[in-house]
C-alpha cells in the first residue's frame, strides 16, 4: 500500500464562487446553490485526464457528498455516481468537507460497491482518523448501502424518502 494520506480537506465558498481542493488549488465555480439540506457545486475540471466537469451535492445530514463526473472519451466508468462518505461543517457562506476515506461506486438500478475499506482501516491504525470517525464513516456507508438496496439503487428515489431533491445540469 502506498504512504497514508491525512483525511482529505476540501473548501466550498460560495461568496468568493471557488472551491479549494484538497491539494490547496483554488478553482472557480459556475455555480453554487444552498439548500436547505445541502450544497450544489458545478465547476469544470481543468488539467484533469479523467474528466472535464463535475457536479456534487454535499449533504450534511447524510454524511455524503454525490458526485457526477463528466468524463472525457476513452475514461468512462462504469458509473452513475459516485459518493464520498465525509462530515460537513459550514457557516452557510463557507463549507469545509472531510473526507473520511470510504466511497460508493452507485450504478443506477444494478447495485453499489464500496471502495477503500483498506484506507479507512490504515487511516485508524496510523491515528489519522479516530475511532469514532472511522465508526460514523462505516455507520454512513452501512446506512446508504441498506437504503439504496431498498430503494433499487435509486438515488432519486431514496432521496425522496427524505424529502431531498437534487437537480443537475445533466440529469433531468
Amino acid at each position: 500500500m502506498a504512504a497514508m494520506h491525512a483525511p482529505k480537506l476540501e473548501r466550498f465558498d460560495v461568496t468568493a464562487a471557488t472551491n479549494t481542493d484538497p491539494k490547496g488549488i483554488v478553482r472557480s465555480v459556475e455555480e453554487y446553490r444552498v439548500e436547505p439540506f445541502g450544497l450544489y457545486v458545478a465547476r469544470p475540471a481543468p488539467g484533469r485526464a479523467q474528466f472535464h466537469y463535475l457536479e456534487s451535492w454535499l449533504l450534511p445530514g447524510l454524511g455524503l457528498r454525490v458526485t457526477d463526473f463528466w468524463f472525457n472519451p476513452g475514461h468512462e466508468r462504469d458509473q452513475d455516481f459516485y459518493l464520498d462518505v465525509v462530515s460537513v461543517e459550514t457557516d452557510g457562506h463557507t463549507w469545509l468537507a472531510t473526507d473520511l476515506y470510504l466511497d460508493l461506486v452507485l450504478r443506477s438500478g444494478r447495485g453499489v460497491e464500496v471502495l477503500d475499506t483498506d484506507e479507512l482501516l490504515a487511516a485508524v491504525r496510523t491515528g489519522l482518523l479516530t475511532t469514532e470517525q472511522a465508526r460514523q464513516a462505516l455507520e454512513t456507508t452501512y446506512a446508504t448501502v441498506d437504503a439504496l438496496a431498498r430503494n433499487g439503487y435509486d438515488l432519486a428515489s431514496w432521496l425522496s424518502t427524505l424529502d431531498i431533491e437534487l437537480s443537475w445540469r445533466r440529469h433531468g
